[in-house]
């Protein structure tokens, strides 16, 4: 974390249970961000909250530090099982990352974690939910599966989270939400969480209506897009843009860039032509399979990957240190995906470069662009030097190494959530 982007509220000051404090230490965690210092201490005392905060702000920590710490401090009665705590993401990917920080932030615990989404593992999952969960992160889809198929009970549960609440409704699931919701203790009986990038009014009429009076709380909701973010904007043919990719690319030596496309023709191409000239890349959109798709992502974060292409797949809740550029190839019909898809760089107070081509196909959503983040995003001249020649496209592999297996963690024994008899 930054420095600049935090509070001075420490997390050793909040009260977390003594194995979240461990685990935070572990990971070099003091001070909380502005999102964290503002939901934690309210949360810790059961007050249902929505929160409202720019994207890469630590939002995960704050929710599953509260949702833990409840768990850790809540006698059980002997011989009941989980799940107890629900987190609901709208994208795999997002469900994945989730996971991964619950384990961390939870490895001195005890607590089982477990994430089902679709598209992979389906008997895996399945088998890992017979087996017992203490906490259960997945969308919705595949929760509502295993849910009706008796494999695991909603009666227990005592902390929900939604996260993404916006995405959650471009996605259409929120029939899906409403349906699980019901079917969990009522409101007043859990602590309810809903995190999103944008509190709209069809969010807040989710909040009131599933929630349990929940605290507002807006972190630098003035600011639409990352402060430090450079962003800048190129005015290029179609026929160039593939030129001018490989041109800023030469000049500016990016360590780990994202490139965006509208479709999964474009991601191929590309992909294709960053191979055939001598870029390391792999893309990421809806038809590359999902065990494949988590495999990019590792090897993406790790930085064994350097350029990834993505598809609006990818432009929601990823959480990937390190991201120096995001190039929008083609630039976003929607005003908010731009914002999003710039927010996968200048995460947790870094500096960051958002770089957009405005091609004859695309320019007509720029204005759109502009008025919603409320400024004019800086013109830059093309030069002769940015156009460069370039060889033909690669044919994609699409098959990927498998991903390198990682050490656990080692570490004293976990502290075991406390039972009553009832």
């Amino acid at each position: 974390m930054q420095t600049d982007h935090l509070t001075h509220v420490l997390f050793s000051s909040l009260g977390l249970s003594e194995s979240l404090l461990e685990s935070l230490a572990d990971a070099g965690f003091v001070h909380c961000t502005p999102i964290q210092a503002a939901t934690l201490p309210l949360a810790l005392k059961g007050q249902d909250i929505a929160g409202q905060a720019q994207t890469g702000t630590g939002k995960t920590a704050a929710f599953l530090l509260a949702a833990l710490h409840h768990l850790m401090e809540t006698p059980i009665a002997e011989g009941t099982v989980g799940p107890w705590a629900i987190v609901i993401a709208p994208t795999r990917e997002l469900a994945v990352q989730i996971h991964r920080d619950a384990e961390l932030i939870g490895r001195y615990t005890g607590l089982k974690f477990a994430a089902v989404f679709g598209g992979t593992g389906y008997e895996s999952q399945r088998r890992q939910l017979e087996a017992g969960v203490d906490v259960l992160i997945g969308t919705p889809g595949r929760l509502i599966d295993y849910y009706k198929q008796g494999i695991y009970t909603l009666n227990g549960i005592e902390v929900v989270v939604l996260d993404e609440a916006d995405r959650m409704f471009d996605l259409g699931f929120i029939t899906d939400i409403r349906y699980l919701l019901r079917k969990m203790p009522a409101p007043g009986q859990r602590i309810n969480m809903l995190f999103s990038a944008t509190l709209s009014n069809r969010v807040m009429e989710l909040a009131y209506e599933h929630m349990n009076n929940p605290q507002v709380i807006r972190i630098e909701a003035e600011h639409v897009t990352a402060d430090k973010v450079r962003q800048v904007l190129y005015h290029v043919s179609a026929h160039d843009k593939i030129s001018l990719l490989l041109g800023l690319l030469r000049q500016q030596k990016p360590k780990r860039t994202m490139v965006f496309v509208n479709t999964k023709r474009a991601a191929d191409q590309v992909t294709g032509y960053l191979l055939g000239n001598g870029y390391e890349a792999g893309v990421l959109s809806g038809d590359i399979p999902q065990n494949k798709r988590l495999q990019l992502l590792e090897a993406f974060q790790r930085g064994e990957l350097p350029i990834l292409v993505a598809t609006e797949v990818a432009a929601r809740g990823l959480h990937i240190a390190d991201v120096t550029h995001v190039i929008n190839f083609d630039l976003p019909q929607d005003q908010e995906d731009y914002v999003h898809r710039i927010g996968r760089t200048a995460r947790i107070g870094a500096s960051g470069d958002a770089i957009s081509f405005a091609c004859e196909q695309y320019v007509y959503s720029l204005p759109d662009i502009e008025n919603f983040i409320g400024q004019k995003i800086p013109v830059l001249p093309i030069t002769e030097d940015l156009l460069v020649e370039y060889k033909p496209p690669k044919r994609l592999d699409r098959p990927r190494p498998p991903l390198a297996g990682g050490d656990r963690h080692r570490g004293r024994a976990p502290q075991r959530r406390p039972t009553h008899r009832t």
